[in-house]
């Protein structure tokens, strides 16, 4: 059977397709959301204030722009952003646009339910922890929130809120809870939103920093940074009755200015936060007090559970380290395995 021979202009119509397709592919991504005949100002470095999706508060950070909050896009090459994160960005009306992220100093993430890493916040140098007596606090995830901040070399804090509630019957819990923790070396505060108790030190404690608070919903964040910064009129959520776990009240990571000085991130409220991310050897140097036994155990490979001269089950055994934190170190490894 004979081959069937293209006409003239069948091989032209052809190459203009071709053409056409490779023009196409070689393209720059079409910023759908940028009005192409937008003037755009000069470059400027800003910060993210928060990040609703398809458009980016930014506060600038330079010149005019200094201080002030403006809506924004992004150019579709531009990685994520989170609240925190240092942006090159150009003013235009009615939005200006954002063009590339700084490299970050520091990040705190977490996987989401497909197991991808999201980033909730970036350049935070200050993490609060935030328990209370109600939900009940674990300190599994306690540890969870020092284990991250560790790994990333933020310093963190602990918040025992609701402080005044000293006939709760998870009271005493806290309290061996944050004694603990103080114990270890961690800074903690007994605060009271409802009553204003400690508000001054917190300030002191957040004062020239970037801090994240982070903790269960329901543990009072947003009421304390309501305490802190009245004019972020954060909402607050009621307790669920019965199990007494938190609502939801925030929606996404979002960045204040304190009155007195240094930025305050408020992250959505979260029952869980996954390590899986990370490696073993990474998560032991998340545990502060872990450090002084490490390299000390018989075998180099030690999974510091059953191992004969263990240094770390020695220290266990001697009340020199937490059984509990060891467990909750082991908890974590085996949630990552399954």
């Amino acid at each position: 059977m004979t081959k069937r021979q293209l006409t003239k202009h069948q091989r032209a119509r052809i190459q203009t397709n071709q053409d056409r397709a490779l023009n196409i592919s070689s393209a720059p991504p079409h910023d759908k959301n940028i009005d192409p005949s937008a003037s755009l100002a000069p470059p400027s470095i800003g910060r993210v204030i928060c990040n609703f999706g398809r458009q980016i508060d930014i506060e600038g950070l330079e010149d005019d722009y200094r201080g002030h909050t403006y809506r924004c896009h992004k150019r579709a090459h531009v990685e994520p952003l989170v609240a925190g994160d240092e942006v090159i960005w150009q003013h235009a009306e009615p939005y200006g646009v954002v063009t590339a992220r700084k490299p970050r100093r520091s990040e705190l993430v977490r996987p989401d339910i497909y197991g991808k890493i999201r980033p909730v916040a970036a350049n935070v140098d200050r993490i609060a922890i935030v328990l209370a007596c109600t939900p009940e606090p674990f300190s599994n995830l306690i540890d969870r929130y020092l284990a991250a901040a560790e790994v990333q070399g933020i310093q963190a804090i602990l918040l025992a809120n609701k402080i005044d509630l000293e006939e709760h019957p998870n009271m005493a819990k806290v309290v061996a809870l944050i004694e603990a923790y103080e114990h270890i070396g961690y800074t903690v505060l007994r605060v009271s939103a409802e009553k204003k108790i400690g508000i001054n030190q917190l300030h002191q404690q957040l004062c020239e920093h970037t801090s994240i608070f982070v903790g269960q919903s329901g543990v009072g964040k947003s009421s304390l940074i309501n305490h802190l910064q009245p004019t972020a009129k954060t909402a607050v959520g009621e307790m669920s009755l019965g199990a007494e776990k938190g609502v939801h009240t925030t929606t996404a990571s979002r960045l204040f200015h304190l009155p007195t000085g240094g930025r305050l991130i408020d992250s959505p409220g979260i029952r869980e936060f996954s390590l899986s991310h990370l490696r073993p050897e990474q998560l032991l140097s998340g545990f502060v007090d872990f450090h002084p036994h490490l390299g000390h155990c018989k075998f180099r490979d030690c999974s510091h559970r059953h191992e004969p001269q263990c240094a770390l089950l020695a220290a266990v055994a001697q009340k020199q380290l937490s059984a509990e934190r060891l467990r909750n170190y082991h908890q974590i490894v085996d949630s990552q395995e399954t």
